[in-house]
């Protein structure tokens, strides 16, 4: 669900939408271990948003948005 308005939901759209992309040609590789993993991380920053526009007060959506950074910037390994 794209809303015109909201940048950041557009641009995690977007970015969501590539990683399903990409998670797609790795399948088509084989890469299933790789695939489910890179899917799996490459989506969540959207969720995190998500979750951060539904917060229930303005200290509840910064560190919903904090988390969706850290969870952006970081490699999710195991």
């Amino acid at each position: 669900m794209k809303d015109e308005n909201n940048l950041i939901l557009n641009k995690t759209f977007a970015f969501s939408e590539q990683i399903i992309q990409l998670y797609i040609k790795f399948k088509e590789q084989k890469e299933f271990v790789l695939s489910s993993q890179f899917v799996r991380s490459g989506t969540s920053v959207r969720a995190n948003v998500e979750e951060a526009i539904a917060g229930q007060s303005g200290k509840d959506f910064i560190s919903k948005m904090s988390k969706a950074n850290k969870e952006a910037r970081k490699p999710d390994i195991g």
